[in-house]
């Protein structure tokens, strides 16, 4: 396997608050967020971009049927050792180009639309990637760095492939374990 800038990050990528979803409120913010987007479970997700598989951990402990798929190795294991006994299938490959050809009721994507070269043709390959009546959640931020796409952005993006894009923001410091100052917000699209 081979080795990506995210590798050197995956050792200290918990420690985000959101990202690792250690604290119980972080965790039951997102829980609370995301369970109601979602279809009855069992439904079949896939998160692309799963980093070291937070959220697919939250979703298959909710009995979903979860694939994350990652491009760095390290990501992977860490999430791979935080699954110890739940089901979740991990495998490395690009969020822009999944290596899969199931088709899913979901696809989950949290901040990785906005770091692709090309986030048309992802768009385009995920909205590929859904059951008939399947949802794209999105969860997106134009940052305080400057980095990120606005909301407006990502719908116009979004608004290229499917008929309905749902913005909420989010803005609840339980998400993020602190106070936040950006845009950051999920976009929803059911058609």
């Amino acid at each position: 396997m081979t080795s990506n800038p995210w590798d050197t990050e995956a050792a200290t990528f918990d420690d985000q608050p959101d990202h690792g979803l250690r604290d119980p409120v972080v965790r039951a913010a997102w829980k609370e967020l995301l369970l109601p987007l979602i279809p009855a479970a069992p439904a079949k997700i896939i998160d692309l971009g799963c980093g070291t598989g937070s959220l697919s951990l939250l979703l298959a402990e909710a009995g979903h049927d979860v694939c994350g798929i990652d491009l760095s190795a390290r990501m992977l294991d860490i999430a791979r050792t935080k699954a110890a006994g739940i089901d979740v299938d991990f495998r490395q490959g690009d969020a822009a180009d999944p290596p899969t050809t199931q088709t899913y009721d979901v696809v989950l994507v949290r901040h990785v639309l906005w770091a692709l070269p090309d986030p048309d043709a992802a768009l385009g390959k995920w909205v590929g990637l859904l059951n008939p009546g399947g949802r794209l959640v999105l969860v997106e931020g134009r940052w305080f760095t400057g980095a990120g796409l606005t909301r407006d952005e990502c719908r116009t993006l979004v608004a290229a492939h499917r008929r309905e894009t749902d913005v909420s923001l989010l803005d609840d410091p339980a998400l993020w374990g602190k106070e936040i100052g950006d845009e950051r917000y999920l976009l929803l699209s059911r058609y």
